[in-house]
């Protein structure tokens, strides 16, 4: 990957540093990468890909950025609070968090068990709020926080997918209320809600990926990247006016 060393001092995230949870691979993986090319040191956490993380951490040390990985599983509150301390340890400050890490578990209402409703709620809505809690404590003016939601927030035209949707459309609320708590402290919060994303979960030329496609005026998988792009606008100082906003990139899904 490419690191902008030659004049550091221009880069957007210079000097900043930056927490994603679920990192390694997909969406995370590429929003670790972009913040790293912005200049921002960065700290993710991965739950089991421990080859694709390490990896992924020695590919930006090696370009000449700075970044670490740590095991962290986000249902797991205690772990990931220990997670962010470890990342304020070793780069002395925090100034982006981006919450990416999630589980979609589909299933029919009549089969669907409650361990699994809980462990949607634990990862996608209570692991944010802990590391909203967690991080806010190191970040003064001009903190940036970001959730990775999903156009499934305002639109879930299949069946199965209830309780993934009640997960991210709790995202819209908490985003907003958080804002309210955080604005006066000069901390943005906002919600990124991809659509369908060329990830491994879900690939371009997946089963679903014709049906997916009918939904939308752009009839394409995003790449991770785009996601990305987004993601680091609203982590730089050009978005400090954005806050409490949910922001569709799903090609026209939810439209």
């Amino acid at each position: 990957m490419m690191i902008n060393t030659s004049n550091p001092t221009s880069s957007p995230l210079s000097e900043k540093v930056a927490f994603v949870t679920g990192g390694a691979r997909g969406i995370g993986a590429a929003i670790v990468r972009r913040l790293a090319t912005d200049g921002a040191a960065v700290v993710f956490t991965y739950a089991s890909s421990s080859t694709e993380a390490e990896a992924l951490a020695a590919d930006i040390n090696a370009a000449g950025g700075r970044s670490l990985a740590i095991r962290a599983d986000s249902s797991d509150a205690a772990a990931l609070v220990a997670a962010i301390e470890q990342a304020v340890t070793a780069y002395g400050r925090l100034d982006v968090l981006v919450n990416n890490a999630g589980v979609g578990i589909f299933g029919e209402l009549d089969t669907f068990t409650l361990e699994d409703f809980d462990r949607t709620l634990s990862v996608n809505v209570r692991a944010v709020f802990v590391g909203v809690q967690a991080a806010a404590r190191h970040m003064g003016e001009g903190g940036r926080i970001v959730t990775i939601g999903s156009t499934n927030s305002e639109r879930m035209p299949w069946a199965g997918g209830a309780t993934y949707a009640m997960s991210k459309a709790a995202i819209v609320g908490l985003t907003r209320g958080l804002a309210r708590d955080l604005g006066p402290r000069g901390i943005t919060i906002n919600n990124v809600q991809p659509g369908p994303t060329a990830t491994d979960m879900n690939p371009v030329e997946g089963p679903m990926a014709g049906d997916m496609h009918d939904l939308m005026a752009v009839k394409r998988h995003a790449q991770p990247e785009e996601i990305a792009a987004m993601v680091a606008y609203l982590a730089g100082p050009e978005a400090a006016m954005v806050t409490g906003a949910s922001l569709l990139i799903d090609g026209g899904f939810a439209a």
